[in-house]
């Protein structure tokens, strides 16, 4: 039989073509996705927004290799409900956490020793079984699931815990009040307290009797054996580290830079040399003594960049940056207290950051936080985009990557379309609410910005603001603009639900 090599080697061919083509046209796998929370970092923290004092060689090349976003928000001015927004995709009218509730009828919640003894004492309120989180959704598409850091949602021995809430893994703080040391007595891994090399030193501890502040052995109570970010961290690289067949979720909620202000001496060292000699932080505003504030905050902010630094090269060691998603955010703006000085560092950039302007209010710079998105397989380096996004926009972004249906209730828009450089729906307006702090209301629509502050002092009068003219909030334009503030409170109207927790009510709203 004559064979015809010319003819079996076009067929060869062509066959051999369209399976490379078929092949190339294959979507890749699910990236891994890696979503960093930094505590209290301000909008102006970081190198890469504007920040001339603190180090992030780290962070800043992470934006480089990625996209920067301009207007990100939080979704609320303070911790916990900031994450419950997040993690729910609800925004701060209709979530189920809108302040921080310590639960207080179970006890002496604020006794770091009572904890000590009795784990039922621990925690915050805890989010409702069956709540769709974040974890869930991407637990259902196959992902392995990992909180290290805060958590702040449910005490322990309830059904908010983080393993009954979408994690495969837990490692950190379940108790948002036991992050106030970063040497803490223990840490929970997933249902079970790790005893830690510290002794209990309940935050504002002042220091001993007749010491002097210029002696660093002063404040030796304040720095112990085991450091809390450091153990986390190691726990990440154990869990990034993993051989695995599928994807995984990391979310990292670093408790870094809350106060109180503590960092490794290595840190504070290089800053001391770098800004001199300050004034010593005596805890007269909470939290611990700190012999060089503005020194500690800073290495804080540097200690991180250096974890985020060897996480991304560890990422590359194994093969798996190119594919995975990281995006690196804040919680809420800068604080205010703790002997942190967030005006002398320009924590809030661009923004006010003094008290009252910062965290826990619903101005810029409480809630207009830094955002980073890497992932060098789809999102093109050296990239800015001024998209306005919220913390509810996430879980929908992360659905959509995923391939997961988002809730139907989610109040959030994918920002996929914006990290890919395609065109992006945009918001209508973003709404938030916070009952604390005086009772806040705030509607941003477009480039105007309505805040109701002191509600429940009775106040009922609205300020507006134009952001592309006035970012510090100082030029209130509401009696000009008629029209537009009852365009804000028409969804105002619409958005608000009244809160199940009588702690998060409006009573001058007849709740």
């Amino acid at each position: 039989m004559k064979i015809n090599f010319t003819s079996l080697t076009t067929t060869l061919f062509v066959s051999l073509a369209i399976a490379c083509s078929s092949e190339t046209s294959r979507p890749a796998s699910p990236p891994n996705i890696i979503y960093i929370l930094a505590d209290d970092l301000g909008y102006g923290d970081l190198g890469c927004y504007g920040q001339e004092k603190i180090e992030t060689p780290h962070i800043d090349a992470l934006a480089a290799s990625g996209m920067l976003f301009t207007q990100h928000y939080s979704g609320s001015p303070v911790c916990a409900p900031a994450r419950a927004v997040l993690l729910t995709g609800q925004h701060s009218g209709r979530a189920q956490v809108r302040g921080n509730d310590e639960w207080a009828e179970r006890g002496e919640v604020w006794d770091y020793r009572a904890m000590l003894a009795d784990s039922t004492l621990e925690g915050q309120r805890p989010i409702a079984e069956g709540t769709t989180t974040i974890g869930t959704l991407l637990q259902s598409a196959g992902y392995t699931t990992a909180i290290v850091g805060k958590w702040g949602l449910g005490a322990p021995h309830t059904v908010g815990v983080p393993n009954q809430q979408g994690f495969d893994y837990f490692y950190g703080y379940n108790c948002q009040r036991q992050a106030h040391t970063l040497y803490p007595v223990h840490l929970w891994e997933n249902d079970r307290r790790v005893y830690l090399d510290n002794d209990t030193v309940p935050p504002n501890t002042k220091l001993p009797e007749g010491a002097d502040p210029s002696d660093p052995e002063s404040y030796d109570n304040y720095f112990l054996t085991d450091y809390a970010p450091e153990l986390m961290f190691s726990r990440i690289q154990d869990f990034v580290g993993q051989k695995r067949k599928k994807p995984f979720f990391l979310y990292w909620a670093t408790p870094i830079p809350h106060v109180p202000l503590q960092a490794p001496k290595r840190w504070i060292d290089h800053y001391v040399e770098k800004f001199g000699e300050e004034e010593p932080y005596l805890g007269e505003h909470s939290y611990f003594p700190t012999q060089h504030p503005r020194a500690t905050y800073a290495a804080m902010v540097s200690y991180l960049d250096e974890q985020v630094g060897a996480l991304i090269q560890q990422l590359k060691e194994q093969g798996v940056y190119e594919n995975t998603l990281i995006i690196f955010t804040s919680d809420n703006g800068p604080t205010f207290n703790g002997g942190t000085d967030s005006p002398w560092f320009n924590s809030a950039g661009k923004f006010r950051e003094e008290r009252g302007y910062g965290k826990g209010f619903l101005y810029e710079g409480g809630i207009r936080v830094p955002m980073i998105a890497s992932w060098p397989a789809e999102i093109e380096a050296g990239t800015e985009t001024d998209h306005v996004s919220v913390f509810y926009d996430v879980m929908p972004t992360l659905a959509e990557i995923a391939e997961v249906e988002a809730p139907f209730d989610s109040d959030g828009i994918s920002f996929l379309p914006t990290l890919k450089g395609e065109k992006q729906q945009e918001h209508a307006f973003l709404y938030w609410e916070f009952p604390s702090y005086g009772g806040q209301m705030a509607v941003r629509m477009g480039n105007w910005k309505a805040m109701r502050l002191s509600i429940h002092e009775g106040n009922s009068e609205w300020a507006l603001f134009d952001l592309s003219t006035d970012p510090l909030e100082m030029n209130d334009v509401a009696d000009e603009n008629p029209g537009i503030l009852q365009e804000m409170e028409a969804i105002v109207a619409a958005e608000h639900v009244p809160s199940s927790n009588s702690r998060w009510r409006y009573s001058a709203l007849g709740e």
